[in-house]
């Protein structure tokens, strides 16, 4: 299974925007907080890996 890295830019309401930091790409991916750690905040890196996300320290 693939793990990749995430910087969460933006919360907006229910939802979060994650960008890649493990590969270069301008694209940003929308995902529901409910599927995050309850701790994020903007500029959380984020790992994710088989099927869950968990905060880099």
């Amino acid at each position: 299974m693939n793990a990749f890295d995430y910087v969460v830019v933006s919360i907006e309401g229910d939802y979060a925007n994650l960008k890649r930091t493990d590969v270069e790409s301008d694209e940003l991916k929308l995902v529901a907080r409910a599927l995050l750690p309850d701790a994020i905040r903007e500029g959380t890196r984020l790992h994710y890996q088989w099927m869950e996300y968990s905060i880099l320290e």
